[in-house]
């Protein structure tokens, strides 16, 4: 009997080609997935606490201090002072990363053009209401206990 494909493994062998065809089309600017993530997101958050950025892409934050040392050494961002706390430090991007995030975004569209080749755009929109559904389920579920209490045995 054929086993029906599992929604979590679609789900992650399409997260998979999606990010290598990205890396792909991105190669030639020497920025690793995990810094055009950083990029990504600061451009959204821009005057963003260190911990609270980590929080966002969901890294540890000494794994995202040493990804900001290597931005900020190339000059892609910078560290202010906090106004309101003189201990903590705030992000923001430079005038030399803008153009990074043009071409971060369009390489992200072309790779979602192709990812979406055949599809309505209709069926886009479904999918990605679905998909978000699914997501604000299990950042839900995340925050109980992973105990299904009828199958404990004393």
């Amino acid at each position: 009997m054929p086993i029906s494909p599992n929604i979590s493994f679609v789900l992650h062998d399409v997260a998979r080609p999606l990010r290598k065809r990205f890396e792909q089309r991105s190669r030639t600017s020497g920025l690793t997935r995990a810094q055009w993530q950083v990029l990504a997101y600061l451009s959204l958050h821009e005057g963003i606490h260190q911990n609270r950025l980590a929080d966002l892409i969901e890294i540890v934050p000494i794994t995202l201090a040493r990804l900001l040392d290597k931005m900020e050494a190339r000059g892609f961002i910078e560290s202010r002072p906090n106004p309101a706390d003189r201990r903590a430090w705030l992000l923001y991007l430079t005038p030399l990363a803008h153009p990074l995030l043009e071409i971060m975004r369009a390489n992200g569209q072309k790779t979602r053009d192709e990812a979406f080749d055949g599809l309505s755009s209709d069926a886009q929109q479904q999918l990605l209401q679905t998909l978000s559904l699914i997501k604000s389920n299990l950042l839900a579920a995340c925050t109980q206990p992973a105990v299904d209490r009828e199958k404990i045995h004393g």
